[in-house]
Order: structure tokens, then C-alpha cells, then sequence
């Protein structure tokens, strides 16, 4: 345990690091496991480094430096201040892209509808054949392999995933859980910057552009505004609806004319099929 004395020349040296980097950010480490943060750790140098430190001690660096207020807040107690001078959405992006996948708990909520496949496993049988049953699991034994009969939603989402079950699936090497870590807030340079907008990703704003040029586009195709996206299916669209009331109206105009004469010869042809035999024109 550190000294008082200690605590204050600690909180004084990373005050001074802190200054050193344009952008000073918060990474929540919850139940980040520890091998995922040594990945992270490992994958951002040299260009940003992260810094564990008590709640305590963190608030104490930072003090006295205004720019640095807005991030207070997100200081918890389980935490890592990060520092670097490389873009902050770059590193959120090379943060958030770490992911590992972990095993099912008893008592957790499914994240997801798990199914299981049929056909072989690795497992040998023995207890393995009992657990798996136990799970509700249609297991047989067939040359001497344990093989799954029939594919099966073992756990629906969100339903409680019991005891047998969290044993199963660690047998099957199924992880259904995925933890990931991501930047709280940053402050880059005199920029204050929220993880919900550090998460904003290239592949985001394209898909939310053009979802929102498909709602613009059928907005003003159906209130007739020209643009230069809707000027063909307008067009057609009128020209269809001239056609179909010139018919209507049996208006003599070019285009309308052919097709009234078209339809007068065939309902003559209809007519004439009808009319009995030898009866005269």
C-alpha cells in the first residue's frame, strides 16, 4: 500500500505525463479480462500507452487542468486513462476491434438464440454422454463417437442459461458471450469527445446515408419533387398517367389514337366471334 507521501509523487508524475499527449481519454475496464487488455495494450504502442491507477489518484492529476474537466466525470474505479497523440477515432477503432469471445455462466442471460448443430463431436463418451443428455441434448454414440442427432435451439435469447446447459456448451466449445473494450470519452486537445461519437464508424455513416437517401428519394417521388434521382420514374410515371386518363377520355392525341383504334379492333374481333354462323357483316 502506497504511503501518502508516495500517492502525492505519484499524482504529481502522472500530472506531468498527462501533458505530454494531446489526447487523454477514459477506457472502463469492468470485467475486461486481463489477456484482452494486455492484446490492447500491446497492439496501440508505441503510439498511445495506458495508465492503471486508483479513481483516486487519477482525479488528483488531473486537477488544476481545465482542459481536462469534462472527463472527470467518467473517471471510475475501475478504469485506465489512455494517452496518445494519434487520432482519437483511429484508436477507438483499433480499441473496439478487439474482441474475444467467452463461455456461458450458470444463471447468465443468453445473448442470443445458441443452437447446436447434429453430427459429430470430439467429445469421448463416458460422463460427457450423461452431462450432454442432461442438457436436453439428443446425444447417441455411433462407431464408438459421440454424435449430436439432431440440431436444436438449446437456449432461446434472453432465457436463463441453467447449469447443465453452461456445462454443455463448454464441452461443445460454444462461447456465445463477447466482451470488447471502448473509449468512455476523450478529450483531444481542447475537444470533448463521447464514446457514442467515437464509435461512429465509416461503414455507419454510409449505411445511414444511404438509408436516408432511400427515404428522401421515395419522399419526393411521391410528392412529385423533381430531383435528379427521381426525373426518370417520374417521368414514366406521368407519361403512364396521361396514357391511362387519354384512354379514359378517348382523347384523339398521338399515342392515345393507335390505342383507342387497337382496342376497337379487338373488341370488333370479339364481337365477331360471338355472331352466329352466316350472319352477314
Amino acid at each position: 500500500m502506497m504511503l501518502k507521501a508516495q500517492k502525492v509523487e505519484y499524482a504529481k508524475k502522472l500530472r506531468a505525463e498527462v501533458k505530454k499527449y494531446k489526447v487523454v481519454g477514459v477506457l472502463p475496464l469492468g470485467a475486461i479480462p486481463d489477456r484482452l487488455l494486455q492484446k490492447i495494450r500491446n497492439q496501440i504502442k508505441p503510439d498511445a500507452k495506458l495508465v492503471i491507477a486508483r479513481k483516486s489518484l487519477v482525479l488528483k492529476a488531473l486537477e488544476g487542468d481545465e482542459r481536462l474537466e469534462r472527463i472527470k466525470p467518467f473517471v471510475e474505479k475501475n478504469m485506465a486513462l489512455i494517452l496518445t497523440n494519434k487520432d482519437p477515432f483511429e484508436l477507438s477503432r483499433i480499441i473496439s476491434s478487439n474482441k474475444l469471445k467467452l463461455a456461458a455462466k450458470p444463471n447468465q442471460l443468453s445473448p442470443e438464440d445458441i443452437s447446436i448443430e447434429s453430427g459429430e463431436t470430439a467429445i469421448a463418451p463416458g460422463q460427457a454422454v450423461t452431462d450432454l443428455k442432461a442438457a436436453g441434448i439428443d446425444v447417441q454414440i455411433q462407431k464408438g463417437k459421440v454424435v449430436i442427432a439432431k440440431s436444436k435451439v438449446i437456449v432461446a435469447k434472453n432465457a436463463k442459461i441453467s447449469l447443465a446447459v453452461a456445462k454443455a456448451l463448454t464441452m461443445l466449445d460454444i462461447k456465445p458471450f463477447q466482451v470488447w473494450a471502448s473509449i468512455q470519452a476523450v478529450m483531444s486537445d481542447n475537444l470533448f469527445i463521447t464514446g457514442e461519437v467515437l464509435n461512429i464508424t465509416p461503414e455507419l455513416v454510409s449505411t445511414q446515408m444511404a438509408q436516408g437517401f432511400r427515404v428522401a428519394n421515395t419522399l419526393t417521388t411521391d410528392i412529385g419533387y423533381v430531383t435528379e434521382y427521381n426525373f426518370a420514374p417520374l417521368l414514366k410515371k406521368g407519361y403512364l398517367s396521361a396514357l391511362g386518363l387519354g384512354l379514359a377520355t378517348k382523347s384523339y392525341e398521338p399515342g392515345i389514337v393507335e390505342k383507342l383504334i387497337a382496342e376497337a379492333v379487338l373488341a370488333a374481333v370479339g364481337l365477331s366471334a360471338k355472331a352466329p354462323e352466316g350472319a352477314v357483316a
